[in-house]
């Protein structure tokens, strides 16, 4: 074959691929002129059916660790028992933590002087029965626990919460893209994708802040808070892209 039809063969080659290219480019172009996305959003408030809160205890320092070990495993198995009695199953509780540190103190003499030991130790509790939430704190601390603090409350199955929202974000949505093409006047066709954006990008709590305040129980001496539970909020954000005609 003579090289001056190799020559032309090569280029034909490459007249074919730059035509194929050069379609691509402007088929992704068209599409990327031709769509139309806008946000909606959709928030609905529900009470919540389960608390979630953490118990535990911080020992006295102790000269050995035998000796604090032996003293925070009485309390907390107390307070372990505890919460069972008020019908909360072991399932719903939990160890988060556990730590046996020692205890040092600071002399001008002797310097660094091991003082003894110290064990802290936490567990979650999750309360079913939100009427109960007052009753673990107070029984709990009754038996030693002198931490407790996270308390928070959710929603067993927001499933259903969930599809609410996302209807509601879905016809604000349209709504608002509807409104968008009649003042910029465009005209819109199908949509396209539709997008829903994850829970954690939005700044918004899924849980309520609890409000404490002591209430005296007479028939055992001790003060059990009442829980002010609130709200949840349940939030979905929706994305659709459309067509413009």
């Amino acid at each position: 074959m003579k090289k001056g039809q190799i020559f032309l063969i090569a280029l034909g080659i490459l007249a074919i691929a730059g035509v194929a290219v050069i379609a691509v480019i402007m088929a992704q172009k068209e599409n990327n002129q031709d769509r139309f996305s806008v946000t909606g959003s959709g928030t609905v408030y529900a009470k919540a059916d389960i608390a979630n809160i953490t118990v535990g205890l911080r020992t006295d320092v102790k000269k050995t660790a035998a000796e604090v070990t032996k003293d925070s495993t009485e309390k907390m198995n107390a307070i372990i028992v505890s919460i069972k009695e008020l019908g909360i199953e072991e399932k719903d509780i939990k160890t988060t933590d556990y730590s046996l540190a020692p205890v040092y103190n600071w002399t001008e003499g002797k310097g660094q002087v091991l003082q003894g030991y110290q064990i802290s130790q936490n567990v979650s509790v999750k309360v079913r029965d939100l009427d109960k939430i007052g009753e673990v704190i107070a029984k709990t601390t009754e038996q030693g626990a002198n931490q407790i603090g996270n308390v928070n409350f959710t929603i067993d199955d927001e499933y259903e919460l969930k599809n609410e929202a996302r209807e509601l974000a879905i016809t604000k949505a349209k709504e608002k893209a509807e409104m968008m093409a009649s003042q910029a006047g465009m005209k819109l066709g199908a949509v396209k994708s539709v997008y829903e954006g994850a829970d954690t990008n939005y700044p918004v709590p899924m849980y309520a802040n609890a409000k404490l305040e002591m209430v005296s129980d007479q028939s055992s001496g001790s003060s059990a808070p009442s829980i002010q539970t609130g709200q949840n909020e349940i939030r979905v954000e929706v994305t659709l892209v459309y067509e413009v005609k």
